[in-house]
Formats: structure tokens, C-alpha cells, sequence
């Protein structure tokens, strides 16, 4: 049976559907800024950002951009009611400190017990660019990771073991990806769901590694 890979916005929809009630939430660079515009109504989600914003709203409308208020990757935001700035250090104070319930990062490479690659490739010209990567995926409680499940040449990013510089050991607790969603656990991957028409059999062959059910 065919399937379809989920869009970016069907993705980011995916992760917003299991942040609970109440989570203090650091959505990292790139993918994951898409998810501040999928949280469901009604449920109440309060948004860091580390460069210094806590009750950080989705993004505005066009023609509304206030770019004096920006997330970390510098992309314009809005602030909700009772929102606040506040001192880079204290941003950094609330990462490391396990305030955060969960950030959620994109990856270069995520192994099957956690492990988390996201700074660099090390390719001779590649630009490192680790940010708050370490601090957020070593502090918050949760880590998850929200990517292309495959390469642009078809290699996956779901590895056995990191071949790229490590970000953090055994941090990653889920993978949402355009095919699948998994955790990893100290056991290997374990399965949480697929695209409609993609079976587990069919994944495993993809990753090329096991995937209980």
C-alpha cells in the first residue's frame, strides 16, 4: 500500500498533539518553531525561547511582524498575555536547571538508545552551529527530536550509533519524523506509530534496524 510523508505542518501538528496541559516547552531552531502554531485550543502550553522569552505565542500575521520581538532563530513571534523577557543568563539559568518540561530539536543523527547529533556534520566545510543544543538537551526533562526521517540520498538518520559529533548521550526520548513516530529507549527503538500505509516491516527496512512493536 502507498503512503504519504507528512507535510512540515501535519509533522509540527503531530508533536503539538502530545505536549500536555501545562508544559514549559523550548522549541528549538528550524521544524520545531512550526509547532507554537498547532497546539490545540484550550490547552494551556507555555513557550520558552533562549534568547530570553517565556509565554512566547505563535507566529503573527503578515503585515504584523515586530522585529524587536523574535524567537532564536530570528524569526518574528508574538507574546501572549502575561508573557515576559528576560536576561540571556536567566534563559540559560532556566535550561540547565530542568525547568524546561520538554524542548524539542531538530538532528542530524539520533541513535536508537538516544543519542543526539545536531551541531555538526563534521564535514571539512561544514558551519558548526550548536546554539543552546547541549544545554537544552541535557536540561530539559524531556527531549524530543522533529525531522526528515531520511537523508536527501536516502540514508536514514535513525543510526545503531552517532557518526557525528555528539550533542548528548542517551537524552532523545522520542522521534517525530515525516514516516514515524518512535521512542528510544535504552532496549533500541520502539514503535508509536506510522503514516497510513507504511508498516512496520516496511520502516525497519528503511532504518535498517529493528523496531519493536
Amino acid at each position: 500500500m502507498a503512503y504519504t510523508r507528512r507535510t512540515k505542518d501535519q509533522l509540527a501538528a503531530r508533536v503539538a498533539q502530545d505536549i500536555f496541559d501545562g508544559a514549559v516547552v523550548n522549541l528549538g531552531i528550524g521544524q520545531p518553531t512550526l509547532v507554537a502554531n498547532h497546539l490545540p485550543q484550550g490547552r494551556e502550553v507555555i513557550l520558552q525561547s533562549e534568547n530570553g522569552i517565556l509565554g512566547m505565542g505563535p507566529a503573527p500575521e503578515a503585515g504584523e511582524e515586530d522585529y524587536d520581538l523574535i524567537n532564536a532563530g530570528k524569526q518574528p513571534v508574538t507574546l501572549l498575555p502575561g508573557g515576559s523577557f528576560f536576561h540571556h543568563s536567566d534563559s540559560f539559568a532556566m535550561m540547565r536547571g530542568g525547568h524546561l518540561d520538554i524542548c524539542v530539536l531538530g538532528a542530524f543523527q539520533v541513535s536508537a538508545t538516544g543519542d543526539l547529533a545536531n551541531w555538526h556534520t563534521g564535514e571539512k566545510d561544514a558551519i558548526p552551529a550548536v546554539g543552546g543544543a547541549m544545554d537544552l538537551a541535557i536540561g530539559a526533562k524531556q527531549t524530543w527530536v522533529m525531522m526528515d526521517l531520511l537523508t536527501k540520498q536516502g540514508a536514514s538518520k535513525l543510526v545503531q550509533q552517532c557518526t557525528y559529533p555528539l550533542t548528548g548521550i542517551g537524552c532523545v526520548k522520542r522521534v517525530y519524523s515525516d514516516l514515524a513516530t518512535l521512542e528510544c529507549t535504552p532496549q533500541g527503538l520502539k514503535l508509536v506509530d506510522t503514516v497510513e500505509g507504511l508498516s512496520r516491516e516496511e520502516l525497519e527496512t528503511l532504518v535498517g534496524l529493528p523496531i519493536a512493536a
